[in-house]
């Protein structure tokens, strides 16, 4: 009987110590992610993690909002320093040439497929983008997702009250000033601003007019690179948008992102922003409005040119310098690629949010259901892309170290010639010596990586 009772004892306590352990065992592989998009593209981003989560029981997604991009990527930083670093950083486009320079503190996607065996074809990815994101050997390092390119948006109610055709965006800048002061005349306060002034005004304005921002191709052939932002076409530009904005015709509305809220609200007739705030116009404008390319000097020689791709891409992080990731958190990170890059969910989120379908088949399976032909102006962010045919050393992109603090440079001198307080001739050559530095700066601490 006592043995009995021993034997009872003996199974109730093991029961008691091995579940918590069996609890666990089951209990999925999270898997940190790190971005930075504001609402609501932030929120439709996280829905996807949420429902790859519910796909499965293996692995869970953690997706958290840790500033804009620039405050993602120091906070990055700074947790891999402290071997924290999350899984997956959710990394702009200008952010690349670093990454790329990163060492150990990343691991390249091309590693990820082959370790893992989960299929993620880079084939698909359409070409514009996979040479942004691909190494000097062709092979991928990170995982394009929200990518995007810059495009004009116009209210078409302003048009038409300014006398203008509601359904033709002018195609040159001749043109588009034209616009601006019938705008003006016809009461509106702001004719037309800008988001994003350094992608849209030197960065894709160079790649559309075939001109370098800097040479060896933009830093895609190396590191020993000098900036060309003092080149007469964009002396002529700056100059341009100044005198626009001392007539009233355009409006400086600040760095990055800060101006994405005017033309939804309907502040602004005219907005050059990134594809992705399509998705922000369909939800708040109570107007009838359209979608253009980017316009373009008329009598330069090679324009128009494609544009280039902005948003981000997804970068895959050791924790620490000395703290790899297991192959089963790999696993949970491949597995996760490989369900947001599906036909159905990339095309859902490119028609969902502006941003470009990366891979060919959410193309095709976006054009196979009409959606192009209901909802027209869709497409104009990839015929853009496409324009001229192959992009050329000038508008494949930029791979520049640094060049989230070049960019902040460049705006800061926009802002210093829109403010009267430089000539926009002393403005770009400020840009140049700058954004030398800050390249020289780099190759030094990069030179044997």
């Amino acid at each position: 009987m006592r043995r009995r009772h021993l034997a009872a004892g003996a199974i109730a306590l093991t029961s008691l110590i091995s579940t918590p352990f069996a609890a666990r065992a089951q209990q999925p592989v999270e898997i940190q992610f790190w971005h930075g998009l504001n609402q609501p593209l932030g929120g439709m981003l996280e829905q996807l993690a949420t429902d790859f989560n519910a796909t499965q029981a293996q692995y869970k997604v953690v997706p958290t909002f840790r500033g804009g991009y620039a405050e993602t990527a120091v906070a990055a930083i700074a947790a891999f320093r402290a071997n924290t670093a999350p899984h997956i950083l959710q990394m702009f486009e200008v952010g690349t040439g670093t990454m790329m320079s990163a060492g150990r503190a990343i691991k390249p996607l091309h590693e990820i497929v082959a370790e893992t065996g989960v299929a993620i074809d880079p084939n698909d990815v359409i070409g514009p983008v996979a040479g942004y994101y691909a190494a000097a050997d062709g092979k991928m390092m990170a995982l394009p997702f929200n990518s995007s390119t810059t495009i004009a948006f116009y209210n078409k109610d302003m048009f038409q009250k300014a006398g203008l055709n509601p359904n033709a965006f002018p195609a040159t800048w001749q043109g588009v000033e034209e616009a601006a002061r019938k705008l003006k005349a016809a009461g509106i306060a702001c004719p037309m601003t800008t988001s994003w002034p350094s992608w849209v005004m030197v960065e894709q304005f160079l790649a559309i007019h075939d001109v370098p921002l800097a040479s060896r191709a933009n830093g895609f052939e190396g590191l020993n690179t000098e900036l060309n932002l003092t080149n007469p076409l964009m002396v002529r530009h700056l100059t341009n948008l100044v005198n626009w904005q001392k007539e009233g015709l355009f409006r400086y509305a600040g760095r990055d992102s800060a101006g994405d809220a005017l033309f939804p609200a309907g502040e602004c007739a005219i907005t050059f922003a990134s594809s992705g705030v399509r998705a922000r116009t369909v939800r708040e404008a109570r107007f009838q409005w359209g979608a253009a390319m980017l316009p373009y000097y008329e009598g330069v020689q090679g324009a128009p040119r494609n544009s280039i791709i902005g948003g981000a891409a997804f970068w895959v992080m050791n924790r620490g310098p000395n703290a790899r990731r297991t192959p089963e958190e790999l696993k949970g990170v491949a597995e996760f690629f490989r369900y947001i890059t599906s036909a159905p969910v990339m095309a859902k989120w490119h028609q969902d949010t502006g941003y470009v379908p990366v891979t060919r088949s959410a193309y095709e399976a976006t054009k196979a259901a009409g959606y192009y032909q209901q909802n027209p102006g869709a497409d104009v962010p990839i015929e853009q892309m496409l324009r001229g045919g192959d992009p050329t050393p000038n508008s494949r992109g930029i791979r520049l170290g640094g060049f989230i603090e070049i960019r902040n440079i460049i705006q800061e001198e926009m802002e210093r010639a829109f403010q009267g307080q430089a000539t926009p001739e002393q403005a770009l050559q400020s840009m140049n010596t700058r954004g030398n530095q800050v390249l020289r700066n780099f190759e030094r601490t990069n030179r044997n990586n």
